[in-house]
């Protein structure tokens, strides 16, 4: 689909998937799990997974069905279906990860590819829940590990600290919510941000830092040399934000986005 935006080639692939072709792999997939969430098309799917709700365990049950069904006959059409149902997910990894590639239709040609490579990595008689976090953060891990390769082989660690080589890596890597619903976390933190500085737990430097570096993704180094400041004073910072923002909400963890955050440790 060479000429066509990602919204564009978002648009036909999932006409296609909403096509009569693959509504007989929606019958097939109901007819033998058991377990299988009603639903009347893809349609129908798609938009449950993509809502912002609690319903994380039929969520869960969606997915397994169709990993179910996808392991029984390979059949690539599956593969397709989830691609549809992440592409959420995928738009979110390219943004957050801009970073590792100047080039956004090779980071996104990239990611797409990955992706593809852990879904069908993934066997639902080993792994029976958290689905949706699993690709995600499978995904973000091997994406990884193709960079550092690309890194190495550039020689970046010659003319990079070590510090920013850490950030690029570990920035955000883990999520912990259900990836398909990142928008709805993002709001629902900026929110959280905003009440926070409205009533003096936080500064509005500090405000602004979260908002650049959780939120929106900018590499820690990046925004400390962009703002005149020590890379260790602005981590500082934003430890210590984090810290009076996790007191008053009367929580024990937290950290980053979404909760904890386990970077991906793997050596260059």
């Amino acid at each position: 689909m060479v000429g066509f935006s990602r919204k564009e080639i978002r648009a036909k692939i999932e006409e296609e998937v909403y096509s009569d072709a693959y509504g007989e792999l929606l019958k097939r997939m109901q007819e033998g799990d058991a377990l299988s969430p009603s639903f009347t098309s893809w349609r129908e799917v798609v938009s449950f997974m993509h809502k912002g709700s609690d319903n994380a365990s039929v969520k869960d049950s969606i997915l397994s069905s169709i990993f179910k069904a996808h392991r029984r006959n390979l059949d690539s059409r599956w593969r397709t279906v989830l691609l549809v149902i992440f592409w959420p997910a995928l738009e979110s990894i390219h943004w957050q990860k801009r970073r590792w590639d100047s080039d956004p239709d090779e980071r996104w040609q990239n990611i797409v590819w990955t992706f593809l490579k852990v879904i069908s990595n993934i066997d639902p008689e080993i792994r029976q829940r958290h689905f949706a976090s699993k690709v995600f953060n499978d995904t973000v891990h091997h994406l990884c590990d193709e960079y550092r390769r690309s890194w190495k082989r550039a020689e970046w660690e010659i003319s990079m600290d070590d510090e920013t080589i850490d950030d690029l890596a570990a920035e955000n890597d883990v999520i912990d919510e259900t990836p398909i619903e990142i928008a709805v976390a993002q709001k629902l933190y900026l929110d959280k941000l905003q009440k926070h500085l409205s009533d003096g737990t936080i500064q509005e430097a500090d405000y602004l830092l979260l908002v650049g570096t959780r939120i929106y993704g900018k590499i820690l180094a990046d925004y400390a040399r962009e703002n005149g400041i020590g890379y260790q004073a602005a981590k500082k910072r934003r430890q210590r934000a984090e810290a009076q923002i996790r007191k008053a909400d009367g929580k024990q963890k937290g950290g980053g986005l979404f909760g904890p955050q386990e970077p991906c440790h793997r050596a260059f």
